[in-house]
């Protein structure tokens, strides 16, 4: 909620945003959006993980 404070984003503008989507899309095809969303989530995390632990280990290996 903190980000969409960021943004400049109101209630409003959150609930316009939400029922353009909703018209675009149809409620049918949310969920499927949302969990595709969620996987290239999980999957950038997993990648930001895998970066840091080499760099990780070589900080450690160097002291």
């Amino acid at each position: 909620m903190n980000t969409l404070l960021l943004l400049g984003l109101g209630g409003q503008e959150i609930i316009l945003i939400a029922l353009v989507v909703l018209l675009f899309f149809g409620g049918r095809k949310i969920p499927e959006m949302m969990r595709g969303l969620g996987k290239g989530v999980k999957s950038f995390k997993d990648g930001m993980n895998g970066i840091t632990e080499p760099v990780e280990e070589t900080d450690k290996a160097e002291k």
